[in-house]
């Protein structure tokens, strides 16, 4: 067998083509069944009594006056006394009952009594922060406050091993490198914390049959939820199978079972009856998952042309009740100066988990740390992107991790361009007003990994020229059953949609999780490599029938020729036939970090956006906002295109109206409904240009996974352009009315 490759872009028919998505019509006629349209017959429908209080410690627990509310069946505690609630939500009690009416009834029921604990939610506040110790959770336990660690480096001529006190070493030529510099920025910058708000909140619908369950789960992760049901039911992973068809958004969030479901499981195993529970709208908010807070104190310093020659900054941020901040490893952003030095603080807060939201880390470093390479142009008068520009070094000496700075320099042209930049640019708060409206342009850069994901399929062609494989992965809404049927029907040369993909079950052939944008390369390298190794068995066959050598055999259009001489063939059907009786069964697999020339990972992307203020009202209104991207070779155009779309929306909505409001006497979660929860709507969007950057040379890297990186930008480049048009930087994002006028006065 030769090796793995894909073909050249002008031998493809169906890599690269614009096509609809398998499962469009499914979802645009209400067909697709998501989780929660799955109903068991004489199933139980269960709500989660979630904790008023955002730190207690529970006294006790009554579940006697909910089993006595008609058509409650079970009342299941997940706590005890004495235990710890550390954020508004945590479920205490499960209730089951006939009928969602008797469940909420049942759980209204119950008693919980709390001793309340002192609360800290200020995650903003980093001097309050490091000030509040935490009680401890155990008698014994000592108190929790915030900690720290630091990192960095200072370049310097002095022999290695001289100095006794580097820290303080460190100290003195910070402040010598930043009162050489040309020019010095100091700055506050900070994105607050936002949760997951998929359409479709996590849980499931489960059943038993004998010692076996079945879990239709809402999750990015069917291969491998089996085994979390498993480890917490201490039952035999083979003994589980997690369903998934459709699910309706996971962004980073679902890839456990969680607890809730695993209560589900419990109670259906008790009762013998199915369990549906799905999460209501408000602990979906407040339990399920949120993406941690940024804040950064920053002072850099750059030489008299704008390159930064010093960086020195103290970040901080929560993910919760668990503590956490953004990585230090991206602190600053892509950005590398020859100098630099970082703090990080790991706040604790009684606040929702975090859990990984599309791109972790990357949103929160990209908008605290780019925002002040734009306040760097603001304060010298330059044009942002020629400083952008020199920032990123040559492919020689880089300056910035990631892409290449020739791919960067690339893309920022062609954004330039799109959004006309010369044009439209002017310096920070200089713009034509008209009215109280001012606009301007901003822009941003990221990188991503993006590595293919282990993958395994089964392929299976039958005798009649079908094709179908099995493979445990899920599609998220990304469109993986279009890309694995474009991978097959690029491989044997036949229409997309005649290939029939099975997904969506634990015990389908294993598929790593939907994460870190390593879908669409794992199940890319599995189905290539399966359908190579189909075709080259049937090429023998061929080849023995046309007497030919089966190297020299391809599959086009519906046929099986000979590459110099297309006159000689077989049709598929016919190729096919000649398997006789059975039909032909390959296994591809995949295992994450193989080197080959399928797939490879790390990218780049250049957005910028357009944007009105009124000065009167504060509010940001967007008009443009372009996204170049690469992403080597491109399968499904049409839905990579899509991908950027949600990305920048989810971006826009984030930048300018998405948060986490707590209470900060309290700590409860103020505003954990859709109706004081906003999102962007279709008015707030404005218009996007997406722009694939596909060279050769990136085509040739072969597939690298999309889901993250477009989602990075749009923080930084939409509060660069407000600062664009106000010449005042606004922050923290999301950037409210309220802030922005705030900031007005505040100048």
């Amino acid at each position: 067998m030769a090796e793995y490759s894909w073909p050249a872009k002008d031998k493809t028919h169906a890599l690269g083509k614009r096509v609809k998505r398998l499962d469009g019509m499914a979802k645009a006629t209400g067909a697709a069944k998501y989780t929660y349209d799955v109903n068991l017959k004489n199933q139980l429908i269960a709500k989660g009594l979630g904790s008023p209080h955002a730190s207690a410690t529970i006294k006790s627990i009554d579940v006697a006056p909910a089993l006595k509310v008609a058509g409650v069946v079970e009342a299941m505690p997940l706590k005890k006394s004495g235990d710890k609630v550390e954020f508004q939500g945590d479920i205490i009690v499960v209730v089951a009952a006939e009928s969602e009416g008797a469940a909420r009834e049942g759980v209204a029921a119950c008693k919980v009594e709390y001793d309340l604990q002192p609360v800290f939610v200020k995650d903003s506040d980093l001097e309050a922060a490091k000030a509040f110790s935490f009680p401890p959770a155990r008698p014994g336990d000592k108190p929790i406050p915030a900690t720290s660690s630091g990192g960095g480096k200072v370049q310097t001529e002095k022999e290695p091993g001289k100095d006794e006190n580097a820290d303080d070493f460190a100290v003195k030529e910070i402040e010598r490198l930043l009162k050489e510099s040309a020019h010095v920025v100091e700055g506050e910058y900070g994105i607050s914390a936002i949760t997951h708000c998929c359409l479709e909140p996590h849980g499931t619908t489960l059943s038993w049959d004998g010692n076996k369950l079945t879990a239709y789960l809402s999750t990015q992760n069917v291969s491998g939820t089996d085994e979390g049901f498993a480890n917490d039911l201490k039952i035999a992973a083979s003994d589980v199978e997690v369903k998934c068809d459709y699910i309706g958004g996971g962004f980073g969030g679902k890839f456990a079972p969680d607890y809730w479901s695993t209560a589900a499981a419990r109670i259906s195993q008790k009762t013998g009856r199915p369990v549906k529970f799905l999460l209501d709208r408000d602990l979906e908010l407040k339990i399920a998952g949120a993406r941690p807070s940024g804040f950064l104190k920053v002072r850099l310093g750059a030489d008299k042309d704008g390159m930064i020659t010093v960086w020195d900054s103290e970040h901080w941020g929560t993910a919760g009740a668990t503590g956490g901040a953004v990585s230090q490893t991206v602190v600053p952003y892509v950005l590398a100066p020859k100098n630099y030095r970082r703090n990080a603080v790991n706040i604790k807060t009684n606040n929702g988990l975090s859990r990984a939201w599309r791109a972790p880390n990357h949103p929160q470093a990209c908008a605290i740390t780019q925002t002040a390479l734009d306040d760097l142009a603001m304060k010298m008068g330059a044009n942002s992107l020629d400083i952008f520009m020199k920032n990123l070094g040559t492919d020689d000496k880089a300056l910035v991790a990631g892409a290449k700075p020739s791919v960067y320099k690339a893309e920022m042209e062609r954004a330039a361009k799109l959004i006309d930049w010369q044009a439209k640019w002017h310096p920070h708060g200089k713009g034509e007003a008209k009215g109280s409206i001012v606009d301007g342009l901003g822009l941003a850069f990221h990188t991503w990994g993006g590595g293919a994901g282990q993958s395994s399929c089964v392929v299976k062609i039958h005798p009649n020229g079908d094709v179908e494989t099995t493979c445990g992965t899920q599609d998220l809404g990304s469109g993986t059953r279009t890309v694995i049927a474009l991978v097959l029907a690029e491989t044997f040369g036949l229409p997309y949609d005649s290939i029939r993909v099975n997904i969506g079950s634990s015990k389908m052939p294993a598929s790593g999780a939907s994460g870190g944008s390593t879908t669409v390369g794992g199940v890319s390298e599995s189905h290539r490599r399966a359908g190579q190794d189909a075709f080259a068995k049937i090429a023998e066959l061929v080849g023995k029938k046309l007497e030919v050598d089966p190297a020299k055999l391809e599959a086009v259009n519906g046929r099986v020729q000979v590459a110099d001489s297309p006159g000689k063939n077989v049709t598929w059907k016919e190729a096919c036939s000649l398997l006789g009786m059975q039909p032909l069964e390959v296994k591809g697999d995949y295992a994450r970090g193989t080197k080959g020339p399928l797939s490879s990972s790390q990218v780049g992307g250049v957005q910028m956006a357009h944007v009105e203020v009124d000065k009167e009202t504060g509010v940001v209104k967007m008009k443009k906002f372009v996204a170049v991207q690469d992403m080597g070779l491109i399968i499904s155009p049409q839905q990579a295109e899509s991908q950027i779309n949600g990305a920048i929306i989810m971006g826009i909505a984030y930048s300018l109206f998405e948060q986490r409001i707590s209470d900060p006497a309290t700590g409860a979660f103020v505003n954990a409904d859709l109706a004081n929860y906003k999102l962007a709507r279709l008015g707030d969007i404005g218009e996007i240009v997406v722009d694939f950057y596909e060279p050769e040379s990136e085509r040739k890297r072969g597939v690298i996974g999309l889901g993250e990186p477009p989602v990075i930008s749009p923080g930084a480049a939409i509060s660069n352009a407000v600062a664009n048009a106000l010449g005042v930087r606004v922050s923290p994002l999301p950037l409210t009315p309220q802030r922005v006028l705030a900031a007005l006065k505040k100048a």
